[in-house]
């Protein structure tokens, strides 16, 4: 048999059409699939180079000659018992803070956040905790209180409070340190065992030498939260603080649901304005639509004013005999 591709001269145009449709099914039938082709996967050392030129786990390349969002500063390791503790430097557009995490002997991994003066005010306690650990006397399963607590302290940063409890059980005695956020926030805790409180607090005394404890800003005492309460809704007035100053944060709480928004210190004045315009409208507005359901009460149902009723005075605009309105 001839190739299919020759001698198409003089064929007719339907047989033209159906050796077309030949070389098409023929291409599609035999022409070999080609996967698409692979990146190549660099080696160990390239990956490092990569990320160093700034490119993500996905390959995106973010070299843009913009800062990373957070950036490790410095670290430390603790080995206390079964469990490692790391001692996090890191900054990030709001300041510098320290990340406090804690690795069990089951790889379960636990963590607070502490700003450096939070820091260095949680290493004075855990002096005086200790010095109060060094004075209890041998565990007495007989006389444990209740709760197990057996010292405890309360630390407010912000909208963060975080309660150190010195607490005994079966295992022993701890610390247990725990952060929440306010009105609802998630709540993280680490535990040290109490013998490594010391060794905890001199790492941690090595940071704060090394990075300071001022977080700048404002010093004064800030303004108590307000609360407000409207029909099923109740909404949080809180002032707050970050290394980009002072802010006012403005929750709406209800049952099932939450939303806040952030004010800064900056514009108060003007947010102010802009609402007390707002109030000064509305309450115009309701003023003329009470005059306006006056009106309508004391005229009558033709629309013609009651007999003795006062007929309210009217903006006419004139205008010329015979003209068209």
């Amino acid at each position: 048999m001839s190739d299919i591709g020759s001698g198409d001269e003089g064929i007719s145009s339907q047989s033209t059409y159906f050796l077309q449709r030949l070389r098409v099914q023929r291409v599609y039938r035999f022409a070999p699939f080609q996967f698409p082709s692979r990146p190549s996967v660099p080696t160990t050392g390239a990956l490092e180079k990569y990320h160093g030129q700034g490119m993500d786990a996905g390959g995106n390349n973010f070299d843009s000659g913009q800062q990373p969002q957070e950036q490790e500063l410095a670290t430390k390791m603790l080995q206390i018992q079964s469990k490692r503790f790391y001692l996090d430097v890191k900054q990030n557009r709001r300041g510098r803070f320290i990340k406090v995490a804690e690795i069990g002997a089951d790889g379960r991994r636990s963590q607070i956040f502490l700003a450096m003066s939070t820091a260095a005010e949680f290493r004075d306690h855990l002096s005086t905790f200790s010095d109060f650990y060094s004075s209890l006397g041998p565990p007495n399963p007989d006389n444990v209180p209740d709760d197990g607590k057996l010292k405890s302290e309360m630390m407010l940063k912000d909208n963060r409070r975080y309660y150190l409890d010195l607490k005994e059980n079966s295992r022993g005695r701890f610390l247990r340190v725990s952060q929440t956020i306010t009105r609802g926030g998630p709540r993280s805790q680490v535990a040290l065992p109490a013998q490594g409180m010391i060794e905890f607090r001199d790492a941690l005394t090595d940071l704060l030498d090394d990075f300071g404890t001022d977080d700048g800003g404002f010093k004064g005492e800030l303004p108590e939260g307000r609360h407000l309460r409207v029909d099923n809704k109740n909404f949080y007035f809180d002032i707050g603080q970050n290394n980009r100053g002072i802010y006012m944060k403005v929750s709406e709480v209800k049952s099932n649901f939450r939303t806040a928004i952030t004010v800064p210190e900056k514009c108060w004045t003007r947010f102010r304005d802009i609402l007390a315009d707002y109030c000064d409208k509305m309450n115009r507005a309701h003023s003329d639509s009470a005059d306006h359901h006056q009106g309508a009460a004391v005229a009558g149902p033709s629309g013609v004013p009651r007999a003795g009723s006062a007929q309210p005075a009217r903006d006419v605009e004139p205008f010329a005999a015979g003209s068209r309105i």
